[in-house]
């Protein structure tokens, strides 16, 4: 009983500070911190893009206008990845299947 006691007292002393620690240290949902780039302060590029995503990208949603719009080149490059990584693991069972037979 005295390990079982233990036991979820550390997990709820864990669970507190970890509580704490997400409540005091993440900004408010929305907000953007300012930062200090080349000794003026301004907002971070989210609250740029943010802004500017529609009218840059031409997308009314954000998230699209980002992946298309701004990372168009690295969002083919993962997806080029994941299919070569599926065809090779589709070849991969196909050979062992065949040999098994």
């Amino acid at each position: 009983m005295n390990e079982r006691m233990a036991g979820l007292m550390l997990a709820t002393i864990v669970g507190v500070l970890l509580i704490v620690a997400v409540y005091v240290s993440l900004p408010e949902f929305g907000s953007f911190p300012l930062r200090n780039i080349g000794g003026n302060r301004e907002n971070a590029i989210g609250q740029r893009i943010l802004e500017n995503a529609p009218r840059e990208t031409g997308s009314g949603n954000v998230v699209t206008g980002v992946v298309w719009g701004y990372r168009g080149y690295d969002t083919l490059g993962e997806a080029t990845i994941l299919f070569t990584a599926v065809v090779g693991v589709v070849a991969l069972f196909r050979a062992f299947g065949r040999r098994r037979a």
